[in-house]
């Protein structure tokens, strides 16, 4: 399958983007031979505003509004996302065509004091994050550190770590890599210690609904078990009606034709949380995520999301 003219592939401008990106690009080429694309670079709101944490300014949409509407306009072919970043329900008309493997979704731990973890770091120590996952699950294992909030890119957040903003601060381990920096981290934590954020360490390319032409191009880069992983995820992030205002986390596993899922909920203060373990046949990954947050949500209550509001 070819185009008549250039793949056009919208992203954000930040390194950790284009990097992405770049490899995203990569593989399609290999696997089209002779494919022509074009790399358009689209500005999102929130790499515009770094001032504030994503939950008071929009959610973690404002990653992916600005390269939707490219969609619309037909600016862009497809768009390639962080799938963590990607909203719990699409705008009609877009659809998630491919989730390429999975990345190492775990965190890094990062200090700029020598700290390789939290049991290193002093009492009223400050973490920097802007996540409330990230925070929650801190605070849950140290209630006497201190979250402070921490936005910007990767080598933005490096920087404030090392200008002493913050003592410590958390990235996913899978952006590093991409950027070629793993060995800043001191340490990478276990989803035991940091259950990872729904679908941390995923690529997804968007397009229009209904270009077939497009879908075909990506099929041979598709990875089933990724896939099949983020469907259980997202089905549990979807009956939970997360968004940037709830600290979530969630992972799905596959041996063989199993899956089993891990999910956690907070109070953004880490001073309690619900917790939940699902397995089942990977065919049935969605209806085990819907369950998995039925779950969740009857063991918080009602109360829980009402303070959320």
């Amino acid at each position: 399958m070819s185009l008549s003219r250039p793949l056009r592939i919208g992203t954000r401008g930040s390194p950790m983007a284009l990097a992405q990106t770049g490899m995203v690009r990569d593989r399609i080429v290999a696997a089209n031979p002779g494919l022509e694309t074009e790399i358009v670079v689209v500005s999102t709101v929130a790499d515009r505003i770094l001032d504030r944490p994503l939950s008071e300014i929009g959610g973690k949409g404002l990653f992916t509004k600005e390269l939707e509407q490219a969609l619309f306009a037909n600016e862009v072919d497809v768009a390639v996302h962080s799938m963590k970043d990607v909203e719990t329900w699409l705008p009609d008309g877009l659809v998630i065509a491919c989730i390429l493997e999975r990345d190492d979704p775990r965190d890094a731990f990062l200090s700029a004091n020598g700290a390789n973890g939290f049991a290193d770091l002093p009492a009223g120590s400050r973490v920097g994050t802007s996540s409330l996952r990230r925070g929650a699950q801190v605070l849950m294992k140290r209630p006497d550190l201190k979250i402070v909030p921490l936005r910007g890119n990767a080598n933005t957040r490096m920087r404030k770590l090392e200008a002493g903003e913050c003592d410590a601060t958390l990235l996913a381990l899978a952006g590093l890599q991409r950027l070629g920096m793993e060995d800043v981290a001191r340490s990478v934590l276990s989803v035991e210690e940091m259950l990872p954020a729904v679908a941390q360490g995923a690529l997804g390319i968007e397009t229009r609904a209904g270009h077939d032409a497009i879908r075909a191009l990506l099929q041979p880069i598709a990875c089933a078990k990724a896939t099949t992983a983020l469907d259980a995820e997202r089905a549990l992030l979807a009956e939970l009606d997360g968004s940037c205002r709830t600290p979530i986390a969630a992972l799905a596993r596959i041996e063989g034709d199993r899956l089993s899922l891990d999910g956690l909920l907070f109070l953004p203060d880490g001073s309690q949380h619900w917790a939940v373990t699902r397995e089942g046949p990977a065919s049935d990954a969605a209806a085990i995520g819907r369950e998995a947050g039925a779950e969740l949500k009857r063991a918080a209550g009602n109360t829980y999301f009402e303070h959320l509001k």
